[in-house]
């Protein structure tokens, strides 16, 4: 693996590609800067090197070339706090003022570049786009984990024009690292959690799952598909019928490897979709017409409190209700704070998924488990076995 270790930046410039598609208010303001943070130990050892920075990064799906509410300018301010010197703007990726200015920059300095988005180029993976981009610097480094499951101009066809000189930022190298050890490293025994909304959405981890993890714990609203598939009653809870034959496969498979499958044995349900619903506990496979599953029950927290914190390897995708609502958001604290027991017992602890990662970022936690990722897409992807575009062209 080729990192920014491995090459001597004095008097150069990098072109990175970073993940900055930060959350924004109504103001412009950044309300989460986490993902910003993250690129620092890559920046900064650039700029120690007596190098020059060019970040690069797209902002929210802009639909038809520039919009404000989109433009990476918000960021600019926040950016230079974080670096701890001025930060310059090119008011296009491409372009004039882009090429002026990429000129310009000298050994220490740093440039931030306008949306990559505001051209289709970028996610066609046009490469007379990616050329001029490439134009800019003289070498390449891919520190954007969140982008990599995307062949796009700036997370990938760029690379080919940078044959020696292409790279993984600190970020991209970390996550491939702590990802590895929940795939090829594990202690035993390893637990998985899985939830989330949808089984649709995690069939390709559940399957690869079924070939690493000793334990399975299902949670969130993917837990009816399961339950409906074993015949129980769910009321009016989420299910995704045409995957009720998948969910029997894969519970046949577990039971034929001797993989442990938990789903909640309880849930709390409420009357309607909301923090103010009535709310009852009941057993999860006797959900009565018109109740809907919200969370998991006492029962199955603490059930699942001991797997996990009986485990060597967690990890953990997606949240075990809709942790938005206070109400609804025990099961999801539950298993959060069984993390960090775990973690303080020398186990290994890896958190992926937006909904997860929101969720251990909202308690205050994120500091006290092994690893949380930054990748969504990327990370469910590269957990399948794809092979991830982003990874590819810098080891080809």
């Amino acid at each position: 693996m080729r990192t920014i270790d491995d090459f001597n930046f004095s008097e150069k410039r990098a072109l990175i590609r970073v993940d900055f598609n930060v959350p924004l208010n109504g103001d412009f303001q950044i309300t989460d800067d986490s993902r910003m943070r993250a690129a620092l130990p890559t920046i900064k050892k650039i700029l120690e090197d007596n190098g020059s920075v060019i970040l690069m990064s797209h902002l929210g799906r802009p639909k038809e070339g520039p919009e404000e509410k989109f433009s990476l300018k918000h960021l600019k301010s926040h950016l230079s706090k974080l670096v701890g010197a001025e930060v310059k703007f090119a008011d296009d990726c491409v372009g004039e003022s882009a090429k002026r200015l990429s000129k310009e920059l000298e050994p220490g300095q740093v440039l931030l570049l306008e949306n990559l988005r505001f051209h289709k180029e970028e996610t066609k993976g046009d490469e007379n786009f990616a050329k001029k981009l490439a134009s800019l610097a003289d070498l390449y480094v891919n520190d954007a984990f969140g982008t990599a499951h995307r062949a796009h101009a700036s997370t990938t066809i760029v690379a080919k024009f940078f044959p020696d000189k292409k790279m993984f930022g600190y970020l991209m190298a970390k996550e491939l690292k702590n990802i590895d050890k929940v795939l090829d490293d594990t202690k035993k025994p390893y637990v998985a959690v899985i939830g989330g909304a949808k089984v649709s959405s995690k069939i390709g981890i559940l399957e690869n799952l079924l070939d690493k993890a000793d334990e399975m714990i299902i949670g969130g609203g993917m837990m009816f598909t399961f339950i409906k598939a074993s015949g129980g009653k769910i009321g009016d809870s989420m299910v995704e019928t045409d995957y009720l034959d998948k969910a029997r496969e894969i519970m046949k498979i577990a039971d034929k490897r001797g993989i442990k499958v938990h789903i909640p044995s309880d849930a709390v349900i409420a009357d309607k979709f909301a923090n103010d619903a009535k709310t009852q506990k009941v057993e999860a496979d006797d959900i009565p017409e018109g109740w809907l599953g919200l969370d998991i029950g006492p029962d199955s927290i603490a059930d699942f409190r001991k797997i996990v914190e009986n485990a060597k390897t967690v990890l953990w995708n997606g949240p075990m209700g809709v942790f938005e609502m206070p109400v609804f958001a025990k099961g999801t604290k539950a298993i959060a704070e069984a993390l960090v027991k775990t973690t303080e017992k020398g186990g290994f602890t890896l958190i992926g998924g937006g909904d997860s990662v929101a969720a251990i970022n909202q308690l205050g936690l994120e500091d006290k488990v092994s690893y949380v990722s930054t990748g969504g897409g990327a990370l469910l992807e590269y957990m399948e076995g794809k092979s991830l575009p982003g990874i590819k062209a810098i080891n080809e």
